[in-house]
């Protein structure tokens, strides 16, 4: 059960609150281009949502305890310590992350961009500004 099993717990509270920071991050750069604020809101996610396992000693001689944690965490962790093996591991998790987070949100984008048949379609139903003035005749003036 969920409640019992305090790892469980902690990876799901985990997630949940990270979706809330995935959407903060997406309405943060709202103000960016629909490819740039996928690309960025994407890479944030996956930097967030990639584990990697880890290994810390214990107070007995020998002994060892390995879970699985964020890799950001595991990265910082390993740098703080001057861990090179849990730095260079959490690392690599961490880009493998953001990497495979850029290439969804290249996806999204791609998928969802309108064709180029679309586009050209918008484009000759729109009237030039030539062809606006040829029809002069037929323009009315606003009247008060």
């Amino acid at each position: 059960m969920l409640v019992e099993e305090s790892m469980s717990l902690l990876w799901a509270s985990y997630y949940a609150i990270s979706l809330l920071v995935f959407v903060a991050v997406y309405l943060t750069f709202i103000i960016l281009p629909r490819f740039l604020r996928l690309m960025l809101t994407w890479v944030v996610a996956g930097a967030m949502w990639a584990p990697a396992r880890f290994r810390l000693p214990l107070v007995e001689e020998g002994e060892f305890y390995t879970g699985w944690a964020p890799a950001a965490m595991v990265a910082a962790v390993g740098f703080l310590e001057d861990n090179a093996s849990a730095f260079r591991e959490g690392l690599v998790w961490l880009l493998m992350g953001v990497t495979l987070g850029a290439l969804i949100g290249l996806a999204i984008w791609w998928l969802r961009r309108p064709s180029t048949d679309t586009r050209a379609a918008a484009a000759s139903k729109a009237p030039t500004q030539a062809e606006e003035d040829t029809n002069g005749a037929q323009r009315h003036e606003p009247v008060l």
